[in-house]
């Protein structure tokens, strides 16, 4: 590189604000354009966000107009058809960025995603939704995590640098995750109340094609350096024993008996598919993922960690909006509210971060903590009634959101920076698909916990609202009050059921980062010295 471009690139690596990216000698990207690039890509992790809310925020309102009688026990595949594309497809998206570069393969999710989109307002049954969420979520797949992988090669910290994560440019992130956790359910309700549901899925469209546009004609990155395979059929592997048990999960005791041929088939098919999976990355030249990344100490404890955090927290924050909704009767406007007080914790948690950081001394202690906090939450909301004070709820919901804001991106970030900038990509995106695998697991599992619930204590007192033992939810305006009564309550216990599981399973990911090996905050201050 010429003197002159030395002296801007030292330049630029001193200020606390966006770099400009180089290739050699040649400017690729300069600091405006790094930020709109950043914008785009946090604009469709905002998308992605937004649709996960906002169909949670409504999702009762679509079972209410589709399928009201059998909707409650189809209701958890809108979300787990959804988690179920996107984190099958997630390792295959990060292997394609490493080889073939992050731009095109965004490119092809991002469009993906708005064609799945278009298709789930026009939707007519609850057959043709869970559909067109399929094809949304295998777009969403690569919207976030390709996201991902863009910001962690445009923002790349020094490793172990974890007070250094804590900057603006990550607090803005974190922001950006906190504004779509308040948007989502408060915006779906309004269009829901407003107008109509399916304009939660229309309104995707301008925001994504204007960050469409901004990748397409601004991005640049280094080419890559070493000529890379991408493992088609250890894809294939991984996304049919991925399948096989999540099917089982939200078949089992349900549609299928448990001891059923079908489900027995299943199984076998899922643990036969993950030995070959197990096989291909011993074997194989190019494996989906590399056998120096699953050495890495950092990558192996994440990977349990963001699964059963995933599988922790699905049911016990999808659900508050079913308790807000069905038993205590609010509009998806104003549940959506609790959602806000979530958000505006996590916020003021990450713009406050760097002090966090410093107070715990080592990112596993924080982990720890918020683990706790988390599951004190979710215990508490195990004895939610039908008069519970909202004002008890949002400050829980606050709590919540102070927590995650000091895990959600700080581990994400602490991972890509102790990987080699080649494993990027794959290591980014197997987070993304051990915790999207954990939610979708937590959907099906919290769906049979209701479900079972509700058959085995929803009476005859609770009048044409019970239906062979399910809650149907387009009745509950015309019953008389003493069986309005019997329903809600019937349905609150269930929940209360969710909240207490998940609050026993939130602590396991603390237990698990007290074994992450780290320097203290104060020992890479002393080195960096």
């Amino acid at each position: 590189m010429t003197q002159l471009g030395l002296e801007e690139q030292d330049a630029a690596d001193k200020q606390q604000g966006p770099k400009p990216i180089y290739d050699g000698e040649r400017l690729l990207m300069g600091k405006h354009q790094v930020i709109l690039v950043s914008l785009a890509c946090l604009t469709s992790l905002l998308l992605a966000l937004l649709d996960i809310n906002i169909v949670s925020a409504v999702s009762w309102k679509m079972v209410g107009d589709l399928d009201p009688v059998h909707g409650i026990s189809r209701l958890p595949w809108l979300t787990t058809c959804y988690a179920l594309a996107d984190c099958i497809v997630v390792p295959l998206y990060g292997k394609l960025a490493d080889v073939h570069g992050p731009k095109p393969v965004f490119l092809f999710s991002l469009g993906t995603f708005l064609i799945g989109s278009c298709l789930c307002g026009v939707a007519q049954d609850m057959t043709q939704l869970i559909v067109f969420r399929t094809v949304q979520g295998i777009g969403a797949g690569g919207l976030t995590a390709v996201a991902l992988i863009i910001m962690g090669m445009l923002f790349r910290s020094d490793k172990d640098d974890l007070e250094g994560a804590t900057s603006s440019k990550t607090a803005f992130g974190a922001v950006m995750f906190g504004v779509g956790l308040a948007l989502g359910p408060t915006l779906g309700g309004l269009v829901s109340d407003s107008l109509n549901w399916r304009w939660v899925f229309y309104i995707n469209v301008p925001l994504g094609l204007l960050a469409f546009a901004v990748i397409a004609t601004m991005l640049r990155l280094p080419a890559q350096t070493r000529r890379r395979k991408v493992d088609f059929l250890g894809a294939a592997l991984i996304a049919g024993a991925a399948a096989s048990a999540l099917l089982i999960a939200d078949w089992g005791g349900k549609r299928y008996a448990w001891d059923s041929t079908a489900i027995i088939l299943l199984a076998v098919a899922g643990v036969v598919l993950l030995a070959g999976f197990i096989r291909r990355i011993t074997t194989a030249r190019e494996p989906l993922i590399s056998l120096a990344l699953l050495r890495n100490p950092m990558f192996r404890i994440m990977m349990p960690i963001s699964l059963i955090g995933g599988l922790a927290l699905a049911g016990g924050l999808f659900y508050v909006g079913g308790y807000a909704q069905i038993g205590r009767g609010l509009s998806p406007t104003r549940a959506g509210l609790l959602t806000l007080c979530m958000a505006c914790g996590l916020i003021f948690s990450a713009l406050v971060g760097r002090w966090i950081i410093r107070l715990f001394g080592k990112f596993k202690y924080l982990l720890t903590a918020s683990g706790i906090i988390q599951s004190a939450v979710l215990f508490c909301f195990s004895g939610l009634g039908d008069h519970t004070s909202f004002v008890l709820i949002g400050a829980g919901m606050a709590v919540i959101g102070v927590a995650l804001g000091q895990t959600l991106g700080l581990a994400l970030l602490f991972t890509q920076n102790n990987v080699e900038l080649d494993d990027i990509g794959i290591a980014t995106t197997s987070l993304r698909f051990s915790q999207q695998l954990g939610t979708a697991f937590g959907f099906a599992f919290f769906s049979t916990v209701v479900t079972r619930f509700l058959a085995a204590h929803l009476t005859g007192r609770a009048g044409a609202a019970n239906v062979n033992g399910e809650l149907d939810t387009g009745v509950l305006a015309t019953l008389t009050p003493d069986q309005h009564q019997a329903a809600v309550h019937t349905f609150i216990q269930a929940t209360n059921w969710v909240f207490l599981i998940s609050a026993f399973l939130v602590l396991i990911p603390s237990v698990l980062s007290l074994f992450i090996k780290e320097r203290s905050q104060a020992e890479m201050a002393a080195a960096r010295s």
